[in-house]
């Protein structure tokens, strides 16, 4: 079967409850993957020899999923360029990320946003990431689109693009995946894209304090553009029938809808992301079309990532199945 009807036969479990799932998660998160950094919840740490720290039950599902060894030079190589430790770290059950250990990262908010883009898109043959980051986002939709599925990423931060570019080599998806360096907001193509994905920065400058590192300050503050130009970017370049989806913090969700509606564009899918069991919803998933495919908003049900005990969920279980990891 086809990589992309697995991934939704795996999404598909969202909608079953924890009391009636019968697999216990294996894997748990190394400590920092429990933290909440500036509003974003981090995905769990996948080890690798460079990796201290970690539980012993993840180094032993991981030491049967090494990255090969190009990975290992590519990382010394971004080390020395960078100055800094550089980790590689499981994207997919087959693909690997390089990324800044004190840098910004993957985590929970991109694994979501690609798992619902997923979700709600048919199979299509080339789909855009604004804003790409390291690739995370865009590289996970493309994983679960299939070998003959292609990605435009486009990302404005040097170091990020750095990164992407790295990620894309390392791999082997040269073939695939266009990476460009630019502001998004400048982003003028003739094609149209039947799926366009984005992570866009959650804070106003007036919000908190800005760091000082480029990378993360791009990421998480409103710099270079806010939610509203990555919709407006998207309705410029969406097909017809195509879909936007983006993630944006749950207690600035009339913010986004707000972008949205002024973009001309709709809602038409719509879930909340709640980190345990138990507590408010921290950010969430928006699934958007053209003006022109208006109808009634769907409320999906939410999606909870940990159970009370801090296990993961039966549908956070179903989500990490989907993209190739063990349960």
């Amino acid at each position: 079967m086809a990589t992309y009807a697995l991934l939704q036969q795996a999404l598909c479990r969202i909608h079953i409850s924890a009391q009636t799932a019968k697999k216990r998660v294996i894997l748990r998160a190394c400590p920092e993957a429990k933290r909440r950094v500036d509003g974003r919840i981090c995905w769990c740490h996948v080890t690798n020899a460079d990796t201290p720290g970690a539980l012993e039950d993840a180094e032993q599902l991981d030491r049967r999923r090494i990255a090969p060894q190009h990975f290992e030079h590519a990382r010394r190589e971004l080390e020395q360029e960078f100055g800094e430790r550089v980790t590689v770290d499981g994207l997919t059950g087959e693909w690997f990320i390089l990324q800044r250990a004190r840098g910004h990262r993957h985590s929970i908010d991109d694994v979501l946003t690609a798992a619902y883009a997923l979700e709600v898109s048919p199979a299509v043959p080339r789909h855009l990431d604004l804003g790409a980051g390291i690739g995370t986002v865009g590289l996970l939709v493309l994983w679960g689109m299939g070998p003959d599925a292609c990605l435009t990423a486009i990302e404005a931060q040097t170091v990020s693009y750095r990164l992407l570019r790295a990620n894309i080599a390392e791999n082997r998806l040269s073939e695939r995946v266009q990476p460009l360096l630019g502001d998004l907001r400048e982003f003028a193509s003739t094609e149209a894209f039947p799926l366009i994905t984005g992570s866009p920065p959650y804070f106003p400058t007036t919000a908190g304090i800005v760091p000082q590192d480029s990378q993360k300050a791009h990421a998480r503050f409103e710099l270079r553009g806010d939610v509203s130009d990555y919709a407006r970017a998207a309705q410029r370049h969406l097909a017809p029938e195509g879909w936007f989806v983006f993630c944006f913090p749950t207690p600035q969700k009339a913010r986004a809808l707000a972008a949205v509606a002024a973009a001309d564009l709709v809602v038409n899918r719509m879930r909340d992301v709640i980190p345990r069991a138990g507590l408010a919803p921290l950010f969430s998933l928006f699934a958007c079309r053209h003006a022109s495919r208006s109808g009634e908003c769907v409320i999906d049900a939410p999606l909870v990532v940990r159970r009370q005990d801090g296990e993961l969920s039966a549908a956070m279980q179903g989500v990490r199945q989907g993209f190739g990891f063990s349960a």
